[in-house]
């Protein structure tokens, strides 16, 4: 590996401390000096590469630790894309998948049908060959050797998936056991933590004492529990208590994914989240959350679908959704009570925009604007999208709260994440903007957090979190994980219109010390690696 040296930029090195003027030298994969020019005798040396090595220029760059991001859906993409192109054109050198209790390991060929049936509209077609692994080693080692590192996240309705299919009722003795098996077995092979989806079926049906076993086996493992808990909307303050409880209870440290308030009925009440946070800490419970920097959501389409459906096979939820007598109890239950999949608040469906579908004449329309188009009631058109896509249909909601957002984010315990989903043809924007647009329009341009904070929360932070001892930050001896980047010129460019756009500003990313951007322009270069919270410095 051809040793590199970074000079002449302003260090800012994942901890929070104040930015310095240093070269960076790495070799070997890892970084093995940081010292001020004056300091090598070699200030005037300028960027002339000496034998067998490579000088990257930074002067009036910023060079930081590799950003993590700590809610990807790139479960697949690392196979199918593995140049990683919306990770890498913003600095992103690590991600965390398996999000949302729901993902592709463990598995078996009998449930990869079924599972992949349900999440398709996050994760897009299979790669070429399909699954052709069954556990957690498997899976991490057929995603590694992308442009980018990943964590995995064990998914609890996964496992509760294959022990117990998509049945509402409590685990027995037997089959908690079970789960708690698969777990452990998960945790040691790789799994940094465990995810659930209490919105999503089957980990909807799961009760207070089968989340409190499987914490317990999380925390036994030195991982975390990452809840996309209940609600988002009505009931969603108490959703989160919910999560943070378990955390006093077992001692599991907490990881609230996508922390946010949404709908109307939740406008300006992220001070009590944050008070709800602040009270588990002050307990002792390790507490960490993040969100993204957007106030439009997303996720697969049918997922506003009662349970009753959503506990059936593929075939079965579009048979039914073709009957007149399902359509009229649907807008009872989605137009006017809510559900679970649409966080206990009816349905806008002007708010609700199709992302992606094989049909290239719905992303972009809102079901009420389709529905108007055809002559239909909102109701049937969303059936009626379902049914032709199989449920691999995308959308966005726009329900978000920008003062609640900006609150949350300025809290010393949030990191970055994307949530995200790049399948489709108008995927949202958070997946190719989300560090830059931190940095440039939240940190520079609004100044709500300080530049070496922000930094902190997508490098240091989540790193620890995760408990990646030596990633997420520029020390000697770390890993060498390292962006480059304007902090004058950087923003993210991706559009509700144009969501793939890269952004800008972000000029050399190193992982493992191999460059896989350079100059903004992607290397090819494929270095990174499963990482585990068992890795030494």
């Amino acid at each position: 590996m051809t040793p590199t040296r970074i000079r002449g930029g302003l260090v800012i090195d994942g901890t929070g401390a104040p930015a310095r003027r240093a070269d960076v030298d790495i070799h070997g994969g890892r970084i093995t000096a940081i010292e001020a020019p004056a300091d090598r005798g070699d200030a005037n040396r300028g960027a002339t590469a000496g034998a067998g090595e490579r000088v990257i220029d930074a002067t009036g760059l910023v060079v930081c630790p590799g950003f993590v991001d700590m809610h990807a859906h790139a479960d697949l993409a690392l196979i199918r894309e593995p140049d990683r192109l919306s990770a890498v054109s913003q600095g992103v050198t690590t991600e965390v998948i398996g999000q949302d209790g729901l993902s592709y390991a463990p598995i078996t060929p009998a449930a990869a049908t079924d599972l992949h049936g349900r999440i398709r509209g996050w994760n897009g077609d299979l790669p070429d060959g399909g699954i052709t692994w069954t556990s957690v080693p498997e899976f991490l080692e057929r995603v590694s050797g992308a442009a980018v590192n990943v964590a995995y996240l064990a998914p609890h309705g996964t496992l509760r998936l294959l022990v117990m299919g998509t049945e509402q009722r409590p685990a027995t003795p037997t089959e908690l056991d079970r789960m708690a098996g698969l777990l452990a077995d998960a945790l040691a092979g790789g799994a940094v933590g465990m995810s659930t989806g209490l919105t999503y079926v089957p980990a909807l049906f799961a009760d207070d004492g089968e989340l409190t076993r499987l914490c317990e086996v999380v925390a036994a493992h030195g991982g975390y529990y990452a809840p996309h808990h209940r609600s988002y909307g009505a009931g969603a303050i108490e959703a989160y208590a919910e999560c943070l409880d378990l955390g006093r209870r077992t001692g599991v440290a907490v990881h609230l994914t996508h922390a946010h308030l949404s709908y109307a009925l939740n406008r300006g009440r992220a001070p009590e989240l944050l008070a709800l946070v602040d009270a588990a800490l002050a307990d002792g419970v390790d507490v960490t959350l993040d969100s993204y920097p957007y106030i439009v959501g997303s996720s697969y389409l049918h997922s506003a679908l009662p349970s009753f459906l959503q506990q059936r096979s593929v075939d079965e939820i579009v048979e039914l959704l073709a009957r007149p007598d399902v359509r009229d109890d649907l807008v009872e239950r989605l137009e006017r009570r809510g559900t679970t999949g649409s966080h206990g608040v009816p349905v806008d469906w002007s708010r609700v925009v199709i992302g992606s579908a094989t049909d290239a004449s719905l992303p972009g329309l809102s079901i009420a604007e389709l529905a108007q188009r055809r002559g239909v009631r909102a109701i049937d058109a969303y059936c009626d999208v379902l049914i032709s896509e199989r449920l691999g249909a995308m959308c966005l909601v726009h329900e978000g709260d920008e003062v609640n957002l900006r609150t949350i984010l300025s809290h010393p315990r949030q990191c970055a994440g994307s949530d995200g989903l790049l399948a489709g043809q108008r995927p949202h924007p958070r997946a190719f903007g989300t560090f830059a647009r931190y940095l440039g329009e939240y940190s520079r341009d609004l100044g709500l957090v300080p530049l070496e904070l922000m930094i902190h929360k997508m490098t240091a932070l989540p790193a620890g979190r995760i408990g990646l001892a030596d990633r997420g930050v520029l020390a000697v001896g770390a890993a060498a994980d390292v962006v480059c980047f304007d902090p004058a010129t950087v923003a993210d460019r991706a559009t509700f219109d144009q969501p793939r756009r890269t952004a800008v500003g972000i000029q050399h990313v190193l992982v493992n010390g191999e460059p896989v951007l350079t100059d903004t322009q992607p290397t090819g270069a494929r270095p990174g690696r499963a990482v585990t919270n068992r890795e030494a410095a």
